[in-house]
């Protein structure tokens, strides 16, 4: 449901916090870098949802204090060293609330910047400035701070040929523009969902345990036959498991909680029969031994169950 659908539903009242006409979002933005893309829809659905939830029946101390009138100057800036994600999310949070707002970009995704960095400036209608800037800063921050995390752990690895991963413990509802945040950042993505590639995991091998020749064997033979053409990944906890998995003709094997001894030894047995990834409590202090091992990739969890929201404020401007 759009803001207008929600307004005429009479859940929110978005001309009163304005005074003035109601503007949808008027244009459209294609968000890409590293092959993942967002569309204006999916865009401007998160931002009306977040404007919704945060503004109301109206801003009270916008209306009460503001003139309707009145005009504004502000600056989107950095306040720390940080990775750029998610402007078209502020950029659409402001023109949402109306079509007068201008915007001019001073950063891009994707981009490093210092402290003290402009990344947007904003002009027009103050209330609509008022009303958009906590959600604005919530989308930049929580992105750009997905983008400076995957960042630091993509350097510590910057001359191995490993890549860093990211998983699918991400946000609810927010999992595309997690996963926009780490290509930002660098990084690349795994499976978005459930249906885009098979994972047989070491709770798919339990409830298959006495399968014959060995549950390993068994569950990448199914899943063969039943999706031909998804690729198949196989956790593997231990040595036996990793060459069960490359036997089986898994298509990458997933090397779980294994040391970097271990690791060295899973990829020698593996010998490229299949790709190799590193996973689970994958730190920026362990990253790099990690990454040492020659497996192909390294998925971190991290990246965006634990990554902080960067320090980013909306200062006005005289």
């Amino acid at each position: 449901m759009s803001l207008i659908e929600i307004r005429r539903a009479g859940h929110y009242n978005f001309s009163r916090f304005l005074h003035g006409p109601f503007f949808l979002f008027p244009f459209s933005i294609h968000l890409h870098l590293g092959g993942m893309e967002l569309s204006a829809a999916e865009i401007r659905q998160a931002v009306q949802a977040a404007l919704a939830e945060d503004i109301g029946s109206g801003d009270a101390t916008t209306l009460a204090t503001v003139p309707a009138t009145a005009k504004a100057k502000a600056v989107l800036r950095a306040r720390e060293p940080l990775v750029v994600a998610g402007l078209d999310f502020a950029e659409a949070a402001f023109r949402e609330l109306s079509a007068a707002v201008k915007i001019k970009r001073l950063a891009k995704d994707g981009r490093r910047v210092k402290a003290g960095a402009n990344l947007l400036k904003i002009s027009g209608p103050a209330r609509a400035i008022l009303g958009a800037e906590r959600v604005a800063l919530n989308f930049v921050q929580r992105l750009s701070g997905i983008a400076t995390l995957t960042t630091q752990f993509v350097d510590a690895i910057k001359d191995a040929p490993a890549q860093i991963l990211d998983t699918r413990k991400t946000t609810p509802g927010w999992r595309r523009f997690e996963k926009y945040a780490v290509t930002c950042g660098g990084g690349k993505n795994h499976r978005f969902g459930l249906d885009d590639m098979m994972l047989i995991k070491d709770n798919h091998l339990a409830a298959m345990r006495g399968a014959q020749p060995n549950a390993i064997a068994a569950a990448v033979r199914r899943a063969r036959e039943k999706f031909p053409r998804l690729k198949i990944e196989v956790e593997a906890d231990t040595l036996e498991q990793a060459g069960q998995s490359a036997d089986a003709g898994a298509d990458i094997i997933l090397l779980d909680n294994m040391n970097p001894a271990r690791l060295r030894q899973a990829v020698q047995k593996i010998k490229g029969r299949a790709k190799t990834e590193a996973s689970g409590g994958v730190t920026l202090k362990t990253v790099r031994a990690i990454a040492t091992t020659g497996v192909d990739f390294i998925s971190v969890g991290a990246l965006t169950h634990s990554a902080c929201a960067v320090d980013i404020g909306l200062d006005f401007e005289e």
